[in-house]
């Protein structure tokens, strides 16, 4: 860690980090002469000092943590041959598993720049800034930060807060922090954001305060599973995660989160889910958060400011320029669930015999899975983020396809509001209850229909877990759905998971014309158990850090004053 950070730190003191990319908002002429010292002198150096946090940091977290994490240890993909997806769906990581370094190193780069560019503008920008430029840029800053820190705290537990790349340079043997005091520390982030960012986002694909107000919504809900009653205090921190409750408090700050997005934000649900994940929609009305990834080769953009996940989903030359996604499939349990939705949704994600794209092998008249090529003996290919190749796009080039990864969609704010009024429900009429309030159901329902189901005239957790988990399959959500459920529902979670078919392989059977599974389980698969909510911390950072090994305890955080008062944020 203190390699990346220092490489960080070396990097925004000459200006380098300003020049990596230039795309969109993100076209910036040549700083490379300027210090720190004399950069920040303009409104529109505020903007160029943050533009970087949209994708240079966080490409790490996309080329692996994203979907190895979000989709492969909730038993979303099966990919055997994959050391850093296998280890996880398995649940027999060690200290030394591949892609566990990695992906802690990534999010605190995000921490890490996030924090130059807070402490850059507060300290050195010239009066020719205006205040609301310098409150815009921080508060993007911390947006990044705060949904950096809600990952590591969702991941790991106890993590390590710092609020200066500095100080972390020159002393990085520091104790970590309780789990909730860093999902605190990312609230108040996301707090800040949503009282100081513009309304209206300064250029296409930057964060606005509704963006913020969006990410509350899902940080609240982790909230409230991991406190008691009222507002964190230090004190109100929840030790049995088989209760069945969650906090009230938070519930509602979490409907008021995703109200004040609903009702006043500028998004709405693409009329169509599949053009989702078009090159042509990056930053649709739907979107209320994407990593912005530049078009073009990687020699022409440099590389870190490239969307690569294409090339780990995409299975053959004809759907991709880079293409490693051979063996990386949709799991057998994700794939027989998906038989209860409709094809708007089930063919916009996985590759199943017989599917066919117009977009793809276009001089070829379009493909056919399965038929154009064989398909996988695996199992249905992944089909989310596979876009074509430059023939078919022009602008898709090897570990560079041009699609923007979903970080947070409109759908989900939906489904957040649905999910608070659920767990109140739950609160008051024990786990299973049914949801009948209409303004939720209505939410509900609006993400169902738009994938060509049929509205429900109610519904339970078991509903909401199935629409989240078709809805959102390989954007990186799923573990974190069950990782939440868990704060209150522990036991069932473990169940759950100990209960999926994992790492089952099945193939199309062109006589029956359905998928038939092997008749083997999946090999290697540990039991799940509490331990596994959480990952270890890797042996690389403990051996930097003393303070991660053998369960050091946690040093709780020193809050200063709250910036922003919760209760009348909503105002």
């Amino acid at each position: 860690m203190k390699t990346k950070i220092y490489l960080l730190a070396a990097m925004v003191g000459a200006g380098t980090l300003f020049t990596s990319c230039a795309n969109d908002f993100l076209e910036q002429e040549n700083t490379s002469s300027l210090s720190k010292e004399s950069f920040y002198a303009s409104d529109d150096a505020i903007s160029q000092a943050t533009s970087t946090l949209y994708n240079y940091v966080w490409n790490s977290f996309n080329g692996k943590l994203y979907y190895s994490m979000g989709d492969g240890r909730s038993n979303n993909i099966t990919a055997q041959w994959s050391d850093y997806i296998k280890v996880y769906t398995n649940f027999n990581e060690t200290s030394l598993s591949e892609g566990l370094q990695e992906g802690w190193a990534s999010l605190y780069s995000v921490i890490a720049q996030s924090n130059n560019v807070i402490n850059d503008i507060n300290d050195k920008a010239t009066s020719a800034v205006s205040e609301s430029a310098k409150a815009a840029g921080i508060g993007e800053a911390r947006f990044m930060r705060g949904v950096a820190y809600w990952y590591l705290a969702s991941l790991w537990g106890n993590v390590i807060i710092y609020e200066n790349t500095t100080d972390m340079v020159n002393n990085y043997v520091v104790p970590t922090s309780p789990r909730a005091d860093v999902m605190e520390f990312a609230i108040r982030d996301l707090e800040y954001a949503a009282a100081n960012l513009p309304e209206t986002s300064s250029a296409p694909g930057r964060v606005n305060k509704y963006a913020a107000f969006g990410m509350l919504s899902r940080l609240y809900l982790s909230m409230a599973g991991l406190t008691t009653t009222g507002q964190y205090n230090g004190a109100n921190v929840k030790t049995d995660f088989n209760d069945g409750k969650t906090n009230p408090y938070y519930l509602d700050l979490a409907k008021k989160a995703a109200k004040k997005v609903i009702t006043s934000g500028p998004y709405e649900l693409m009329d169509d889910y599949a053009d989702l994940f078009m090159i042509e929609n990056n930053n649709c009305k739907e979107d209320v958060f994407q990593l912005q990834w530049l078009k073009g080769s990687t020699d022409a953009i440099g590389w870190g400011c490239n969307q690569d996940i294409s090339a780990f989903f995409s299975w053959s030359t004809m759907v991709g320029e880079t293409n490693w996604g051979g063996a990386t499939c949709t799991s057998w349990d994700l794939y027989q669930e998906f038989l209860l939705d409709g094809p708007e949704r089930r063919e916009a994600c996985i590759a199943a015999y017989g599917y066919t794209w117009d977009y793809i092998n276009v001089k070829g008249g379009g493909y056919t899975y399965g038929k154009t090529e064989n398909a996988s003996t695996n199992g249905a290919n992944i089909k989310k983020y596979v876009v074509g190749i430059y023939a078919d796009n022009g602008v898709s080039y090897k570990q560079s396809s041009g699609i923007n990864t979903h970080m947070m969609r409109y759908a989900e704010v939906l489904l957040n509001y649905a999910e608070a009024v659920l767990d109140e429900t739950e609160n008051s009429n024990g786990v299973g209850a049914i949801v009948t309030d209409a303004e939720a159901l209505g939410y509900f329902n609006q993400v169902r229909t738009r994938a060509g189901m049929q509205g429900l005239p109610n519904f339970a957790y078991s509903d909401l877990r199935h629409e989240r988990r078709l809805e959102f399959a390989f954007e990186g959500l799923y573990w974190y759905d069950l990782v939440r459920r868990a704060y209150s529902q522990q036991q069932w979670v473990i169940n759950y998971l100990n209960n999926q078919d994992r790492n089952r392989t099945y193939k199309y059977n062109t006589d029956t014309g359905v998928y038939e599974p092997s008749a083997n389980p999946g090999q290697g698969v540990a039991e799940a158990t509490a331990a596994s909510m959480l990952l270890p911390y890797s042996d690389a950072d403990q051996n930097k850090n003393p303070n991660l090994k053998n369960n050091a305890t946690p040093v709780a955080w020193e809050f200063g004053e709250r910036e922003v008062d919760e209760t009348t944020l909503f105002d």
